[in-house]
């Protein structure tokens, strides 16, 4: 079977998706007429979906804020800044320093026009032991992170939105440095955005390049552990109703050289598109839960990828849902997709399963929390030909195996139970013992950028290893944060026999936001 995901399918996608949300938000305006008939003596709304806004979150959604592909925000902040909304500041009764002047400068008397700005200085220091998981010297990476971010509002309908960022690297036993890491100057994102919206429903399009998040954390991310984030370049485009939502998209990878601005390129070798859907779960069906279901159906083409030996074209079609939220004390994170396709003449068939949940062991929010997660992602085939069946992710969350960037999810197995807890009142600890196996005994050990443990896949066995961690979150202040890592990875039989060993990874920095 031949996989195809053209343009033409994603509009048809796109207008069916449109038609579903735009039926149902007129009955959910139904409905909420109906509620607010029945409370008007007291002025309140008791609509079955109705949802707040705190206003340091992004900007006003019928569909749940936190639910919409752009993001958790936390005290006003989001990892993508674009998702932040600041507009309270336009009120000079809540500013409290010349850095709440710079939330809101406005333009006009009623604030429809105004720029926010924002930027972040990162200091970071890494330090990993037998690099690679090889029997040689340390290494040590000093890094600067540095970005300024421009966001323009005019009106309520079209926005502006302009960053730029400098990743500065230097230590012992660097190798060769990527532009994710070592970066004179990079236009990190630039693009303009139209929105409206016509009774319940939001339609919105962002051209340009921009970071993309919609989707599950561990097959689409921002990669913040890097010195310079992941961002993409092309159109995202998205119709949302309160409880149903779709997002479109098609994007191209972004190339990043070690210069200026002129070489960090969009990659046309490399295309990422599809579509990404919502539904807001009914609170009801599990006695108060809050969650969200999110089908998605993508494609990602690649015109030289590798696996085993051989480098060719590559495209692979996703077919998955993640189900998320909460159930009471209990938080989820479930997603199961499953990846078809061709790799030159070869089909593609893989899986991935990612399961993870804690339970909160006390009604404060701040109370302990007891986690596992437990992850599947199929392998065979790159090294022995026919059916290719190692999964892949087009750019995950890289530090969730590993925080040395030791492991990924292809030909893997995984179980890791984590227990957070606060120790005093703001500083935030996770631990976390993690015992990992692979699937296909002929098939390699990869590592988090997707390239195989040479001699790994001329092994048998099973085991891979263990990894043993730590995380200290410290905020310090509203906008300085101290982060601490430490990570011991003991490498397994399959590892061992292959010539490889056990590792160390420390890491601290602070971060600065405003």
């Amino acid at each position: 079977m031949t996989y195809r995901l053209t343009r033409r399918a994603l509009l048809t996608c796109a207008c069916a998706l449109s038609c579903t949300v735009s039926a149902h938000a007129a009955e959910q305006d139904l409905r909420s007429a109906q509620d607010s008939a029945a409370s008007s003596n007291n002025g309140i709304t008791f609509g079955a979906y109705k949802s707040t806004r705190n206003p340091a979150e992004p900007a006003v959604s019928v569909y749940p804020n936190e639910a919409i592909g752009d993001g958790a925000t936390t005290a006003g902040y989001n990892l993508s800044r674009w998702g932040e909304d600041w507009r309270r500041m336009c009120d000079a009764r809540n500013r409290h320093d010349v850095l709440d002047r710079l939330k809101c400068i406005s333009f006009d008397s009623s604030h429809d026009i105004y720029l926010t700005l924002s930027g972040e200085a990162r200091f970071r220091t890494n330090l990993t032991t037998n690099p690679g998981l090889k029997d040689v010297e340390a290494q040590r990476q000093d890094m600067l992170r540095l970005v300024g971010g421009a966001d323009l509002h005019i009106g309520s309908h079209i926005r502006f939105y302009g960053e730029v960022a400098h990743g500065g690297l230097s230590g012992i036993n660097l190798g060769t440095p990527t532009g994710t890491q070592r970066n004179d100057l990079v236009w990190l994102q630039s693009f303009a955005e139209a929105s409206e919206k016509v009774g319940s429903v939001h339609f919105g399009v962002r051209y340009g390049r921009q970071e993309f998040t919609d989707g599950p954390n561990l097959l689409v991310s921002q990669r913040d552990n890097n010195n310079v984030r992941q961002v993409e370049n092309g159109v995202r485009a998205w119709v949302r109703g309160p409880t149903l939502r779709a997002d479109l998209f098609d994007l191209h990878m972004t190339g990043y050289g070690n210069g200026g601005t002129g070489d960090d390129i969009s990659d046309l070798s490399r295309r990422f598109s599809g579509v990404t859907a919502g539904w807001v779960v009914p609170r009801g069906l599990l006695g108060g839960s809050k969650l969200y279901l999110d089908p998605f159906l993508w494609r990602y083409r690649n015109l030289a990828a590798t696996w085993g030996t051989t480098a060719a074209r590559e495209q692979r079609i996703y077919t998955g849902a993640r189900l998320w939220g909460e159930i009471g004390r209990v938080t989820i994170d479930w997603t199961v997709n499953h990846q078809g396709g061709y790799q030159n003449a070869r089909p593609i068939d893989a899986w991935q399963a990612f399961l993870a949940q804690t339970w909160r062991l006390g009604k404060d929010a701040k109370a302990p929390r007891l986690g596992i997660h437990a992850d599947y992602a199929s392998g065979g085939g790159a090294f022995q030909g026919g059916k290719l069946r190692d999964a892949f992710s087009p750019f995950g969350n890289n530090i969730y195996y590993s925080y040395g960037l030791f492991l990924t999810p292809t030909n893997m197995r995984a179980i890791a139970p984590n227990f957070t807890f606060h120790a005093f009142k703001t500083v935030r600890t996770t631990i976390e013992y993690e015992k990992v196996w692979r699937n296909d005994d002929t098939d390699a050990v990869y590592r988090s950028n997707g390239t195989a443990y040479a001699g790994t896949q001329a092994v048998r066995g099973h085991d891979v290893g263990r990894v043993v961690r730590a995380q200290v979150v410290w905020p310090l202040t509203s906008r300085l944060t101290f982060t601490g890592r430490a990570e011991r990875m003991l490498a397994g039989d399959v590892l061992k026999r292959a010539g490889f060993t056990n590792s160390t990874f420390l890491a601290g920095w602070l971060s600065y936001r405003f």
